[in-house]
């Protein structure tokens, strides 16, 4: 009996021996998992016509998920293109009359050229020759005052293009395309509501790989290294779930330890931040607390 009793007693400390073993072992680094958040946000002003997002969607690259009215910008470009037509129809008239005088130009060069010859036979005057070179002179000048009476208009017809250019481009802006692939996060608008320039939208983030940002200290700092495979583990249930990772990025530069590390000692010792891609398999969140794991594959 006193035998049994002995063995029973054995088994237990044996046993509890081993649970203080696995109790004391300590993850090589903690920290949460974070993801790329992008908000997007209105490029126009006006009344948010259709707006296709919801909280837990997956979006892709370029899908459409609505607009902001345009009817004002369409209506305002209207205005513009009768302006434009307007005053480009001053300036066919001006530019008419530039034809003509270039088409006198090239008569009085033509009479010019001819009374010079005149002139090397004694069959003209230098009279004659003055003449032609003063009207030349005369048409000369009128072209360069019909050219400048037509620059504001030429200005003016290239205000109203570049106008128009960014009427199209707002127009364009009044489309809201998703720009990368992950889903919605969250919703900050609803179809019919006023918007502006600038407003959130909603936001969405990559969640098909996660971000683990441990901290470890100076003296793990030789047992890492960039492209590095490890184990992350969670807490599920009553056990860990394991995940392999892969070291990204290290930090050149230590810190002081952030407060979500447990004790205060390790609290107030420098440390470095170390990201690591991690797969999701839909179990990871964002905020999630998770262990870094060296030792094992």
């Amino acid at each position: 009996m006193k035998k049994n009793t002995y063995i029973l007693a054995l088994i237990i400390i044996t046993s509890s021996l081993f649970s203080c073993g696995n109790d004391n072992e300590k993850a090589d680094g903690y920290g949460n998992f974070e993801a790329t958040e992008i908000t997007i946000s209105a490029e126009n002003n006006g009344k948010l016509l259709q707006f296709n997002v919801d909280e837990g969607d997956i979006l892709k690259t370029n899908q459409f998920i609505g607009y902001i009215d345009t009817i004002p910008l369409a209506l305002k470009r209207e205005q513009l293109e009768v302006s434009k037509a307007v005053i480009s129809s001053k300036s066919k008239g001006v530019l008419s009359q530039i034809a003509i005088l270039k088409s006198k130009l090239k008569t009085a060069n033509t009479n010019k050229t001819r009374t010079e010859n005149l002139i090397k036979d004694n069959a003209g005057t230098q009279k004659q020759l003055d003449d032609v070179t003063g009207e030349i002179d005369v048409i000369n000048n009128q072209i360069r005052s019909v050219e400048i009476q037509n620059a504001p208009v030429v200005n003016e017809l290239k205000s109203i293009d570049v106008q128009i250019k960014q009427l199209d481009d707002q127009i364009k802006k009044s489309k809201i395309i998703n720009p990368i692939n992950g889903t919605v996060l969250t919703k900050y608008a609803e179809p019919n509501e006023i918007t502006t320039f600038g407003k959130p939208l909603y936001k969405i983030a990559n969640l098909n790989t996660m971000e683990l940002r441990v901290y470890i200290s100076e003296t793990q700092l030789p047992n890492i290294k960039i492209g590095q495979n490890v184990t992350v583990k969670i807490d599920d249930a009553d056990t860990m779930k394991y995940y392999k990772g892969l070291i990204t990025w290290i930090a050149s530069e230590a810190e002081f330890t952030p407060k979500i590390i447990q004790t205060k000692e390790e609290r107030v010792a420098l440390v470095y931040a170390v990201k690591i891609d991690v797969i999701n398999d839909g179990s990871l969140k964002i905020g999630m607390p998770a262990e870094l794991w060296l030792n094992q594959d």
